[in-house]
């Protein structure tokens, strides 16, 4: 019991810098904060990706999965709803931060603290007929292994799944050259992200490494995501006001520890960008997106 507690007590010790909270399990293999804030940013995102695809939770055409993995859950938003919604499914998440809220968890859903990097070890190796993920860039730095644990994991016939933003920020009328600190913002952070071993804008390769691990009908679905109100489509204009919000909470968590740790700015330095990144983003006159990847594939017969 004694190792136990040791263990647990050294979960739940979390770090703190530069005024946010970090996980402590594996410290530092992730450079985003998990406290309350960054969870309601996170739940924030849950919805968009929902939006994206019109309330659906995912894309692989298998309509009710017996046996689920959802890796680097996060708040578990999206293995709660599945639960929910599938009350005869068995879904897992795992995460290195223990931030699930267990007091409303489905019976159903089982979360685990642990590395998607590391060896799996499930009991349901073999069994799972859908495995989740979902904003993992910058969070792996090989993804030849994840793929081909996914795969192992699976049944046959069984699908995964990733969902994926872009940390690139495009317009199609050039406005996005009026953006001059938020282009600066965004190649800094790939380019931390590549210093760092995690690359961030690297989900386009995912289709490919998925027909490299071995997986078939592998289709990849590309989304523009607006940035503001600027789109004349009542749905888009929708989808742009929310994910508007969750940039502009997202510019302190993601240039952070980035910015620190890897590049060695000062904190002064850091808070003048983001000010001006911030800017850039609330110009009605600039017309925003950037892209959402919706990559799947099945492992044969």
């Amino acid at each position: 019991m004694d190792d136990l507690s040791t263990v647990v007590s050294t979960i739940r010790n979390y770090q703190y810098e530069n005024g946010r909270r970090y996980h402590s399990y594996r410290q530092g293999q992730y450079f985003l904060p998990n406290d309350e804030r960054e969870q309601d940013r996170l739940d924030l995102g849950h919805h968009i990706f929902k939006l994206i695809i019109n309330g659906d939770l995912y894309r692989a055409p298998i309509p009710e999965p017996q046996c689920v993995l959802d890796l680097g859950t996060g708040t578990g938003l999206w293995a709660i709803e599945l639960a929910d919604i599938l009350p005869g499914t068995q879904v897992i998440g795992t995460d290195l931060s223990p931030i699930q809220p267990w007091w409303w968890t489905p019976s159903n859903c089982r979360f685990e603290v642990d590395d998607a990097e590391s060896e799996w070890l499930f009991p349901e190796r073999g069994k799972f007929d859908l495995i989740h993920a979902r904003g993992m860039s910058g969070s792996i730095a090989d993804w030849p292994k994840l793929m081909a644990q996914a795969y192992d994991n699976l049944r046959p016939g069984g699908w995964f799944e990733l969902q994926e933003y872009e940390t690139l920020i495009m317009s199609d009328d050039d406005t996005i050259n009026q953006a001059v600190a938020l282009r600066q913002w965004a190649d800094l952070l790939n380019n931390a992200s590549e210093k760092f071993g995690k690359p961030m804008l690297d989900c386009v390769k995912h289709r490919q490494r998925m027909i490299d691990a071995g997986f078939v009908d592998v289709q990849q679905e590309t989304y523009k995501v607006p940035m503001g109100t600027w789109p004349k489509d009542r749905r888009l204009k929708e989808l742009g006001r929310y994910q508007l919000y969750q940039m502009l909470e997202a510019v302190e968590p993601f240039t952070l520890a980035l910015f620190t740790r890897v590049l060695r700015w000062s904190q002064e330095d850091i808070q003048q960008l983001m000010d001006r990144v911030r800017a850039d983003l609330c110009n009605p006159k600039l017309h925003l997106y950037s892209r959402f990847h919706f990559v799947y594939g099945r492992k044969p017969e």
